[in-house]
């Protein structure tokens, strides 16, 4: 019975420093990818909040279009062409 348990813990040791050297590999691979990965975060992060307070992106796009309203005409038509494009692609 003794020989089985050593048995086991030697195969436990190699085990846990097999996932070590894993888990320092994958760090390692992926390192490059944390910066584009935390943007694409903050991102997803941003729409989440515009989806949540739609009357502040409403009142937002009012005071931009009452103090430049030429530039707000060709920015909400590129809003308009994005939203047929999405809705499209949705489905919907």
């Amino acid at each position: 019975m003794n020989e089985k348990l050593t048995r086991l813990a030697e195969r436990r040791a190699h085990l846990v420093e097999q996932a070590a050297a894993q888990r320092t590999a994958l760090a390692q691979t992926i390192a490059p990818w944390r910066a584009p990965l935390a943007l694409a975060d903050q991102g997803l992060a941003a729409l989440r909040f515009a989806k949540r307070h739609p009357a502040l992106m409403v009142g937002t796009a009012v005071v931009f279009a009452a103090m430049w309203p030429r530039r707000a005409g060709k920015w909400l038509r590129r809003g308009w062409v994005t939203w047929q494009v999405l809705r499209k692609l949705r489905g919907s």
